[in-house]
């Protein structure tokens, strides 16, 4: 029966870290401790001290000491042949992670909702090539259940959502908060209404609508569940700008993001339409795959976003 004695300690304890072979290194080149300390940025009462523990740890004496400088034992020219190895393949170690970082943030592939890709993100972007303009941006736009997919799925970085919750498995911060609208053409009736329309009418009203699966739509299911939900849709769109189309062509209402109606707001071309009895509100989240902190240009772009 084995016991405790017979397992081996971790490697780790067992053989001088970097630092300490680094040291001996340097020892071993310059001929003395105090140049060596002074090369590695430490003091000389430090060196003296890592080298002390790396004699305990191995057992044997690596370093004579003399008024004209240090000199290595014999036991200590032949640690210091292995330490070069083992420096040489952690320098090696270094180069290719380091190739790996200059890699991965050479691109930075995006994932965002339609109104977040369309009215919030243009102006993240160019503010990104600012700081990092040897970074290849793609931009994969579709509605929030397609982001989360494509985060899950590996195929973006980081992503952009609009929904009422964070998506399963992603992990959140928000970015900005928005105002859902209800809107019709100049001459639709709701548009010379001199009251604002119930929740409950709005919930049994035919909407123009986005695709299931889109941020702004689960939003006003989920604020107007408590009349019943939405009513069939009139018409289903899977873009913004294909939903302001058939609204301005005076086919019927729809709900909106505010940034995606300001301009035709001030134009005229659309009239914002007053609800009482329910909150039209969201939030809008950056999101990235659970447990993976965004690093690289998605940390970047994520504290840019805090700007606004």
């Amino acid at each position: 029966m084995s016991s405790s004695r017979d397992v081996p300690r971790p490697l780790a304890h067992r053989v001088p870290d970097l630092g300490a072979m680094e040291l001996l290194l340097a020892v071993a080149r310059l001929g003395s401790l105090g140049r060596a300390a002074r090369e590695l940025g430490i003091t000389q009462p430090a060196a003296s001290s890592r080298v002390r523990a790396m004699e305990q740890q191995l057992g044997v004496r690596l370093v004579t000491r003399s008024p004209s400088g240090s000199r290595l034992t014999d036991a200590g020219s032949l640690v210091t042949d292995w330490a070069r190895r083992v420096v040489e393949a952690a320098e090696e170690f270094d180069a290719g992670a380091r190739a790996l970082r200059a890699r991965r943030d050479s691109r930075l592939r995006v994932a965002a909702s339609m109104t977040i890709a369309e009215y919030l993100l243009p102006g993240w972007l160019i503010a990104l090539h600012g700081q990092l303009p040897g970074t290849a941006v793609s931009l994969l736009a579709g509605n929030s259940a397609a982001v989360a997919r494509r985060l899950r799925d590996g195929e973006a970085d980081l992503g952009f959502v609009e929904g009422v919750d964070v998506p399963g498995g992603l992990d959140a911060v928000t970015v900005a908060h928005d105002r859902l609208v209800v809107v019709v053409a100049p001459g639709h009736p709701w548009a010379r209404r001199r009251t604002p329309v119930p929740a409950r009418e709005l919930a049994a009203t035919p909407l123009i609508l986005r695709e299931e699966g889109s941020g702004t739509r689960q939003v006003v299911d989920a604020a107007l569940a408590e009349y019943g939900g939405l009513a069939a849709p009139l018409l289903e769109l899977s873009s913004t700008t294909a939903v302001k189309s058939a609204v301005s062509s005076g086919v019927g209402p729809t709900v909106l993001s505010q940034l995606a109606v300001a301009d035709e707001l001030a134009a005229r071309r659309m009239v914002e339409v007053p609800v009482e009895g329910v909150r039209l509100a969201r939030e809008l989240r950056a999101v990235w795959p659970q447990g993976q902190r965004p690093t690289g240009p998605s940390r970047n772009l994520l504290s840019l976003t805090a700007r606004d």
